[in-house]
């Protein structure tokens, strides 16, 4: 594996569209280019059908040119919104691909993993692309009174959920707090506090001394949130298990894509040093 990309990239090319089209898929600016290109087809019809009198009420010869010029923009957008679903389609693709790689490689320092067992998971971003559906999947509803997907609301109980993860593992039940925030993250995905959760859960298995399961569980916690507000410091402690589980190439490769994709994270400033100790190139 030249180098490790992770999803970063294809989270920030899924994201861009959908922005850009108020959360519209590709598949709905599509129908509504076609939308418009019927209309247009029905007023030249009306116009050419109404006759001289029509035309000149129109604006002459010029109304035909207009309609044509608008034709040629529409068919224009139409292709480009192709080339943009076929540019993402390939993006996943290749994104999922490598975050798989790297998946069989962890595997394979896993105890009791068993690498044939390690399948093709959810391409990145969510589900398979269809026919230009592009949105990210919005999270799954916890039954909770208080949603906590995207408001920054806490659904019930989800503080004291992570405190009481957050106890456990201040008391040196590394295990238990490595369950605790598994539990967490399954409960409440989408959560405020799920990116924290995840992380840490890294972090307990680490202390656990069960490093190829913190390298898994920073993996597992980067692919689910490749711009969340941990992804730099999952990336970063990814890195840094690789280098200790003697996978030098992909731990210097992946901790060269720290600051590449996050400048400006505390992140980024503690990977010179990481790479020194590993003596990255």
């Amino acid at each position: 594996m030249r180098r490790v990309m992770l999803g970063a990239a294809v989270a920030l090319a899924l994201a861009a569209p959908a922005h850009a089209a108020d959360k519209q898929t590709l598949a709905d600016i599509r129908a509504e280019l076609a939308q418009l290109s019927d209309q247009l087809q029905g007023l030249r019809s009306e116009l050419v059908a109404s006759g001289a009198k029509g035309m000149q009420a129109a604006g002459g010869a010029s109304a035909l040119q207009r309609m044509d010029t608008m034709e040629a923009e529409l068919s224009t957008l139409t292709s480009r919104t192709e080339e943009l679903q076929n540019r993402i389609d390939r993006v996943v693709k290749d994104g999922t691909n490598r975050v798989g790689d790297l998946e069989f490689r962890v595997c394979e320092l896993e105890e009791g993993c068993d690498p044939s067992s390690v399948g093709q998971g959810a391409p990145l971003g969510g589900a398979a692309p269809t026919a230009g559906s592009v949105t990210a999947p919005s999270a799954p509803s916890t039954g909770a009174s208080s949603a906590s997907s995207g408001g920054g609301d806490l659904a019930m109980n989800e503080k004291s959920d992570f405190d009481r993860a957050k106890e456990v593992l201040g008391q040196g039940d590394f295990r238990g707090a490595a369950d605790l925030f598994a539990t967490f993250a399954e409960t409440y995905p989408g959560g405020p506090l799920t990116d924290d959760a995840m992380y840490l859960r890294g972090d307990a298995l680490h202390q656990a001394g069960d490093v190829p399961g913190a390298a898994r569980a920073w993996l597992d916690a980067f692919s689910a949130a490749p711009e969340g507000k941990r992804a730099a410091d999952n990336l970063l402690e990814l890195g840094k298990s690789l280098g200790e589980l003697g996978q030098k190439n992909e731990a210097c490769a992946t901790l060269a894509e720290v600051p590449a994709r996050f400048p400006s994270s505390q992140a980024a400033g503690q990977v010179s040093s990481a790479q020194a100790s590993l003596g990255c190139q």
